[in-house]
């Protein structure tokens, strides 16, 4: 994926340099505020992240086989009830 700059002028997007995009070629626009918003959103993930490897490095975690086990299990006695 590339990143092409615009501005709008008289309510049209201007692409601030030209491309080399084949003719009738779909392009998705993403504004600067929502670009924002991304980096804000993975950013968070990203301290959520590194708080549940604190919390495993201090051994309060749970194995996930062993969750993972224990839902299938759950799932099984529905099924078989």
């Amino acid at each position: 994926m590339r990143t092409l700059r615009a501005h709008v002028r008289n309510g049209r997007l201007l692409l601030d340099e030209p491309t080399d995009l084949p003719e009738g070629s779909e392009v998705t626009l993403l504004t600067e505020g929502a670009a924002a918003t991304d980096i804000e959103a993975q950013r968070a993930l990203y301290e959520a992240l590194l708080e549940g490897s604190d919390e495993l490095d201090e051994g309060l975690g749970e194995d996930a086989e062993e969750v993972l086990a224990r839902l299938e299990a759950i799932v099984q006695a529905r099924v078989a009830g």
